[in-house]
């Protein structure tokens, strides 16, 4: 049996019955096909079958994922990267083990190997409020552009999740909403007064009663037949290019990025003494393991705190 038709059935069986996100099936396309192309090319042959597809093979694809060199950062892929195909390809082969019944490796016999440890880049207090006080205030777009900093520092939200809100999503009232965010995982996040604040000094600025939360002011025209302005819906690209229009603009050294925004809020909280559970939620992580990178980043404030303040 052909792998290419395999490698289509399981990605319709994602969308079907798991019910998972176009993004996370995008990715999934992405890496089961470069495992095929490379067997293509490996084995000399138009036709991958899952008879082709052993320990043997497997391990030869991991040194070709070793050896690889980044397009982007002309540097050897990292072994996380590395990581995410694997994950991607032992997914797929418990598929053909439990729902199709065929005989391919058992998805436990591909070793991940140990992830490198990463350090989640953060702002420190100092260079946050620099980039919140770069804003053009007599600008609409700048009034807006202060509302999402504070909405992405204030509430941890992912750049993916924060372009899909619409305005009767949020209740002022309470200063909390819920969204559907990965994996599909639906969690309540709350809004500081700042955030609130500046959200509805924004939404003051509207003359309008398009749906969603943030509008792009730029670009192409809106589209004739858009009722509710879904063609100038912001989106993620923008949110990240404004972000760093603000970082230069601040004279910040920290290559922020809109996540990091969401790391800065993560340490914040750890810092000042919330537990991980806590964070957990309200990160939206599914695994506490995930949320642990950040305790790295406090143990060094402290470090930071004990040779600032223990002079002797």
């Amino acid at each position: 049996m052909g792998l290419d038709k395999l490698i289509i059935d399981y990605l319709e069986y994602c969308e079907v019955d798991k019910n998972l996100s176009q993004g996370t099936i995008k990715m999934y396309h992405f890496y089961l096909n470069d495992f095929l192309n490379w067997s293509k090319q490996f084995l000399r042959r138009d036709v991958v079958n899952v008879k082709d597809v052993t320990l043997d093979l497997i391990q030869k694809y991991r040194v070709n994922l070793n050896r690889r060199i980044s397009g982007k950062s002309r540097e050897s892929f990292k072994r996380n990267t590395q990581k995410t195909f694997l994950i991607a390809l032992r997914a797929f082969l418990r598929y053909l083990i439990i729902k199709k019944g065929l005989d391919v490796p058992a998805p436990e016999q591909i070793d991940l190997g140990k992830s490198e440890e990463r350090i989640p880049k953060f702002l420190n207090d100092e260079q946050l409020d620099r980039i919140m006080s770069v804003q053009n205030l007599d600008k609409r777009s700048g009034i807006r552009d202060k509302a999402i900093l504070e909405m992405l520092f204030s509430t941890g939200l992912r750049v993916s999740e924060l372009v899909k809100l619409n305005r009767d999503d949020i209740n002022f009232n309470t200063r909390e909403f819920s969204i559907v965010g990965k994996g599909r995982k639906v969690r309540t996040v709350y809004l500081s007064e700042t955030a609130a604040s500046w959200l509805l000094r924004y939404l003051d600025t509207r003359r309008d009663e398009f749906s969603p939360l943030f509008l792009r002011y730029s670009g192409r025209q809106m589209d004739s037949d858009d009722l509710d302005g879904e063609s100038l819906r912001l989106t993620a690209r923008s949110v990240q290019r404004l972000v760093k229009k603000y970082v230069l603009r601040a004279g910040i050294s920290v290559d922020a990025t809109p996540h990091s925004l969401r790391h800065t809020m993560a340490t914040t909280l750890l810092a000042n003494g919330a537990d991980l559970r806590s964070v957990q939620e309200i990160l939206g992580h599914s695994n506490v393991s995930t949320t642990q990178i950040y305790t790295h980043v406090t143990n060094r404030r402290l470090k930071e705190v004990h040779d600032k303040f223990l002079k002797r």
